[in-house]
């Protein structure tokens, strides 16, 4: 059996699950973690996702999406116990790393990825892309129908190129205010 180098700090590692079990191998990590007492080895198991706002036919819902689909982070000592109850949950299928050595994540990349999922920023998804055909269904341009020009998701608003007096006219919208033709 491959054996984890011993590590005496605390460091984030990305473990590979997959696809769509994220959620449950967090939450059975965390139930194998008190089983075994690793509290001390092991100390935080995460799904990173962050809220967005999902415009599709001019409808908006909100969601909480997965940052990285088929992954969670662990904090914890690399220790050989530490290292095989995580490595024998269900679902996971390794560590990222190299064969047999899990690399810890950088602390930087971790900083930003916690400070994504702990802010309130809420990022639009938008379920369009340039060059579109699109009709304006509200506002003072309802009804007229152009193309995408350009997309802001961070701002969750579209410019769309509106023929008007002979010629395209950018015109800036929110997103839920246009929908494919």
């Amino acid at each position: 059996m491959a054996r984890q180098t011993h590590g005496t700090e605390r460091a984030w590692y990305a473990i590979h699950t997959y696809s769509g079990y994220e959620d449950a191998v967090a939450r059975n990590l965390k139930q194998r973690v008190d089983a075994f007492g690793m509290q001390d080895k092991i100390f935080n198991v995460i799904v990173p996702t962050e809220k967005k706002i999902r415009i599709k036919n001019g409808r908006k819902t909100e969601v909480k999406e997965k940052l990285f689909q088929g992954y969670v982070l662990v904090e914890m000592i690399a220790t050989d116990e530490a290292w095989s109850v995580v490595r024998n949950t269900p679902q996971v299928t390794g560590f990222v790393g190299t064969a047999n050595q899990a690399v810890p994540l950088e602390r930087e990349e971790v900083e930003k990825i916690l400070k994504r999922t702990a802010g309130d920023t809420v990022r639009h998804a938008i379920d369009l892309g340039e060059g579109d055909a699109v009709i304006i269904i509200d506002g003072p341009f309802k009804d007229l129908e152009g193309k995408v020009g350009e997309i802001d998701e961070e701002r969750g608003k579209v410019k769309v190129l509106v023929p008007m007096f002979g010629r395209e006219t950018p015109v800036e919208l929110e997103a839920d205010q246009v929908q494919r033709v």
